[in-house]
């Protein structure tokens, strides 16, 4: 890696030597891609794509772009994808690998310590995943004090990093925010889970564990694409529909996938969000929650009537889309026909993948943590249910050969992964289905499709299945 690194650096040399940036108005990026798994680099914003740009035979790439304002960037190459930050004026260079993508990332060139400081807090973030799992059991004063702890670490970070150089203002508070939403999500995800699974910790929370809540902007466009502003503010809805159910005694209000559930977040989340491409994309995103998890026709005709009643002003006709789909995949309805790819390409229908009852579970490349996560779960319940066959669904139908060679290489079982076959339906759309869960009978039939792999009695309803089929 270090030899690579050092051949990268006397590339980057090579390129910036020949290709100055002193248009004020441009920015360079170009880069190399070790063991890359599609052809080209991607750069976009605000989920419109700037361009395409095409790896050489040496898998390197170079362009120039003009008119690019300042501010967060995502890069693609297929199926993963990354932000960065990008000034007028800045010449970057990007060296990464695809079997360790976030972790390989390694930006140089005048700029590019924006990038690497929003790349570092990414990493964080993703640590933080481990950490709320090993503290959300220990009492709220104390958890306070720790998240109170890693924010003052961050900021003092930043200020060693910021210290006697010049940044601009919106970098700046991009910044900050970074630290402040990461410290609010922390909090969120700590109360949430507390208020459903261990409802003595929640009623200890002291007073000012949320007063971050008032220092809340739903609206801010230079957050409107990084990753921890939405990711808190789709947790933040989260809590408030649990935190109301302290009031209610009903046990199906902590079930967030119900049709209530998902209304109180939609009209919560078009009460406070006003700016309109933010307001959409969670508008959208809890939409298809509703529809997907929609335990009868009634509620998906509840959910549509309810975006037509807020003058929903996204994509109207993909969550239609979606609610026809979902008409046919209720419960009765049978998927015996269905083609899947097999990991040696073969077409083969659902009714002929096994005699026994199945569990199907959903994937996409482009969400990568997502299958690992499933993998690890999957396998345990494969020795603990025998008589159960779990089968991997991959919906990404365009990428056979980087499907199949995930499948070789960090699948646990490859004969039980299978890949949709061609269908004419949005992937978009279909990503809506990675956390639910079918069960169907030997013929394919659909005996139960609103399972998550992570739910509490998600054993339970295992349990339920296999008596039902007796």
């Amino acid at each position: 890696m270090k030899l690579q690194l050092l051949v990268f650096s006397l590339f980057s040399i090579l390129i910036f030597g020949c290709s100055p940036n002193k248009e004020n108005d441009s920015v360079f990026i170009g880069g190399e891609i070790i063991n890359p798994v599609s052809e080209y680099f991607i750069l976009s914003r605000d989920d419109k794509i700037i361009d395409t740009v095409f790896l050489n035979q040496k898998n390197q790439f170079r362009q120039q772009f003009k008119g690019l304002k300042e501010g967060i960037y995502t890069f693609n190459h297929p199926p993963e994808n990354q932000i960065m930050y990008l000034s007028p004026g800045d010449s970057i260079m990007l060296w990464l690998n695809t079997m360790d993508f976030d972790q390989s990332i390694n930006f140089s060139g005048r700029g590019a310590e924006k990038s690497s400081y929003l790349l570092e807090m990414f990493l964080h973030n993703q640590e933080n995943n481990d950490f709320i799992l090993s503290y959300y059991k220990i009492p709220p004063a104390e958890f306070a004090s720790i998240t109170d702890s890693i924010r003052k670490h961050r900021y003092n970070k930043l200020n060693r990093f910021i210290e006697n150089k010049e940044y601009s203002e919106k970098f700046l508070d991009i910044a900050e925010a970074s630290i402040d939403y990461e410290y609010f999500h922390l909090r969120e995800r700590y109360t949430f889970l507390a208020e459903k699974y261990y409802r003595e910790l929640a009623e200890q929370i002291p007073k000012g564990f949320h007063n971050y809540r008032d220092e809340i902007d739903f609206n801010n466009k230079n957050l409107s694409s990084y990753y921890v502003y939405n990711n808190f503010i789709e947790d933040f809805l989260r809590t408030q529909a649990i935190e109301r159910c302290r009031s209610q005694n009903n046990p199906e209000c902590y079930n967030l996938t119900n049709y209530e559930g998902i209304k109180y977040r939609i009209l919560l989340g078009d009460s406070l969000i006003e700016e309109k491409k933010i307001k959409n994309r969670f508008l959208n995103r809890l939409a298809s929650q509703g529809i997907t998890f929609a335990k009868d026709s009634t509620d998906i005709e509840a959910t549509l009537a309810l975006l037509d009643s807020i003058n929903y002003s996204g994509n109207f006709e993909d969550i239609k889309t979606m609610a026809t789909i979902q008409k046919r995949l209720l419960p009765g309805n049978n998927l015996g026909e269905l083609e899947l790819l097999n990991k040696d390409l073969n077409s083969i229908k659902i009714k002929a993948l096994t005699q026994k009852p199945a569990v199907t579970y959903h994937w996409s490349m482009y969400s990568k943590g997502h299958f690992y996560w499933q993998q690890n779960i999957i396998n345990r319940l494969r020795e603990r249910y025998p008589e159960v066959d779990f089968i991997g669904i991959n919906i990404d139908n365009n990428t056979k050969q980087t499907w199949q060679k995930i499948v070789r290489e960090d699948s646990k079982d490859p004969k039980y992964e299978f890949q949709l076959g061609e269908v004419d339906v949005n992937r978009e759309l279909l990503q809506a289905y990675l956390h639910k869960l079918f069960f169907i009978d030997s013929s394919g039939t659909i005996v139960y499709g609103g399972a998550k792999l992570n739910s509490p009695t998600f054993e339970r309803e295992i349990l339920e299945f296999l008596n039902s089929q007796e």
